[in-house]
């Protein structure tokens, strides 16, 4: 990615996958990675029943695992981390992983969800990876803040596109069984040694396809994520340096250099919502994709609000704003205004967000501020120990094919999958990302630019078929890439998979407003609003309403399938 793509943001309540999306810096979820998603269904046997991937038959379902070797990476994945490269780029060294066109000149319809405004039909980016792939894909792009809406009437109707971009958090209500019922299996083609047809697909880690298994069947094309937590402290670096502030190790250090580092008089706050900092650090089992914090503890299924640590990690949130050291914003909520131009200011030194912030603030501010230095601060348990965080789910956007297309529309729609699931440093790769250069994007000291053109045509739309495996690559700030890997890296190491990990769960439709006032009865209690004891109330309200009852269908979920961890 380069500075030519709009920064990541959202309001300071919560990291939320959406509003980075509509940021339109797609492109950067393939090369950053994945972020919690805040709602997700998955496929299921029986649309009101439920159902999960982690059938134990699922394995003959998947594709064979044959890792790229077209281009290596400076730094290999490690522990779940996205794999990273810190190279300048340089044009004439780029590889080739497609060397013959897949596709038999048919045509392609896609619908997707779009932030921003779509380019035409007939610009140089659509034509030249149309050329690349022997593929003529038409755009049915759809305005991705209102994605849910259009999906539901077309899934609903006999005029289904010939592929459809489905991201978790739209596969509410009927999605999951809409998907089994209008589209292909795919395991014909991919399963087993047939993915070999299309190496760049078999590239993809087997986690992410096994996301893809809905019904019974593999269905989905994945854009796949590093399943470390993708939500970082950023601070100010340069400030802490000045000023001789020290990263905390502990809940009670953290709260310590808060204080010192607030003077409300001087307009300066250390911090944002520190809620998903909270969760790390309590070790609270993640809460962000169905299944939502259900895991195996010594034999019994807990759900994370019936734990120690969520009720300790919401105590500890709420001393932050008792304290006065959450800078003013943070108490709107969803309504905050985008925090990065008070962070750049100094008002804030300290808050939590997805790891692609770390580069694309670093860019924005790369000109007008040369002081500016934001860094990751690593996590550590509450107590200054080793933390324990729990794995986000490895993928959480798809393509899926129509059921009544033929095989020559299936097989051209891989063809598509299989150039825009390109690693990094190759020519399909660039094309994917960049578009066509000297018209979408030029290269000055092996750093590449988007023209204004490119920032207009090169937005998110091939990106959204299939993606390599998760990457990390900035050459325009290679030191932040390499950071972003080695923060992964090492939060990977203390990383745990809960019984769950890389399922597809579609819950029983009468559960499926159960947990929607939990998120904001914890940001009520965060900011004072309410008591602690009003979500001991609510956790008992929710057993009786039907938690125990869902307790028992994951239970016979695992009993079924087995535990992921």
């Amino acid at each position: 990615m380069t500075p030519n793509a709009a920064s990541a943001s959202s309001g300071s309540s919560g990291p939320s996958r959406r509003s980075f999306l509509a940021s339109t810096a797609v492109a950067s979820v393939a090369v950053a990675g994945g972020m919690p998603l805040l709602a997700a269904c998955g496929g299921s046997d029986s649309g009101s029943g439920g159902g999960s991937s982690g059938d134990k038959g699922a394995a003959k379902l998947l594709p064979t695992f044959v890792a790229s070797n077209v281009v290596t990476p400076d730094i290999p994945s490690k522990y779940g981390s996205s794999m990273g490269f810190t190279s300048k780029l340089d044009l004439a060294s780029l590889k080739t992983s497609v060397p013959k066109k897949l596709g038999k000149g048919g045509k392609v319809t896609v619908m997707s969800p779009f932030w921003g405004s779509p380019p035409k039909q007939d610009n140089a980016y659509y034509r030249a990876m149309n050329d690349l792939i022997g593929v003529d894909v038409q755009w049915q792009n759809q305005d991705g803040n209102t994605y849910d809406q259009k999906l539901g009437a077309v899934l609903a109707s006999s005029d289904v596109p010939d592929v459809v971009v489905i991201p978790n958090w739209n596969m509410g209500g009927k999605i999951p069984t809409a998907i089994i019922g209008k589209f292909a299996d795919l395991g014909p083609y991919l399963s087993g040694d047939k993915v070999k047809d299309y190496p760049n697909l078999a590239a993809i880690p087997t986690d992410a396809w096994r996301r893809c298994i809905f019904g019974g069947k593999l269905r989905g094309l994945p854009m796949p994520a590093s399943y470390v937590t993708n939500i970082v402290p950023l601070y100010r670096k340069d400030i802490f340096d000045k000023e001789g502030y020290q990263v905390p190790r502990s809940a009670d250090e953290f709260l310590s250099l808060a204080k010192e580092i607030t003077n409300a008089k001087a307009k300066r706050w250390a911090c944002m919502d520190m809620k998903w900092t909270a969760w790390q650090m309590f070790s609270v089992l993640s809460g962000s994709e169905k299944p939502l914090g259900w895991n195996l503890v010594d034999g019994k299924l807990v759900n994370r609000i019936e734990t120690d640590e969520y009720l300790e990690a919401i105590e500890w949130t709420r001393k932050l704003f008792a304290a006065g050291v959450v800078h003013p914003d943070a108490k709107l909520g969803k309504n905050a205004p985008d925090p990065g131009p008070k962070f750049a200011a100094g008002e804030f030194l300290i808050y939590a967000q997805d790891i692609s912030q770390w580069w694309s603030r670093t860019a924005e501010q790369a000109t007008q501020n040369p002081d500016y230095k934001i860094w990751g601060m690593d996590v550590y348990a509450h107590d200054g120990g080793d933390p324990q965080v729990w794995a986000e789910q490895p993928a959480g956007i798809f393509a899926f094919i129509n059921k009544k297309a033929s095989e020559s529309v299936i097989r051209d729609a891989l063809a598509v999958a299989n150039v825009t699931a390109a690693p990094y440093g190759t020519k399909e790769y660039m094309l994917t990302n960049y578009g066509p250069e000297g018209t979408d994007y030029t290269v000055k000291d092996g750093v590449p630019a988007k023209t204004t053109q490119g920032n207009n045509e090169v937005l998110n739309a091939y990106v959204m078929i299939a993606s390599p495996a998760p990457t990390i690559a900035h050459p325009d700030f290679p030191e932040v890439a390499k950071a972003q890997v080695l923060w992964q890296q090492r939060m990977g190491s203390f990383t745990k998979k809960s019984s769950f990990f890389g399922q597809m769960i579609t819950e029983p439709s009468r559960y499926t407003n159960l947990m929607n006032d939990f998120e904001q009865l914890e940001d009520d209690i965060t900011r004072g609003r309410k008591k602690i004891s009003d979500m001991q109330q609510a956790v008992s309200d929710w057993k009786s309403k039907g938690g125990d009852k869902l307790r028992d269908w994951y239970m016979k979920l695992l009993d079924d399938n087995g535990s992921a961890s």
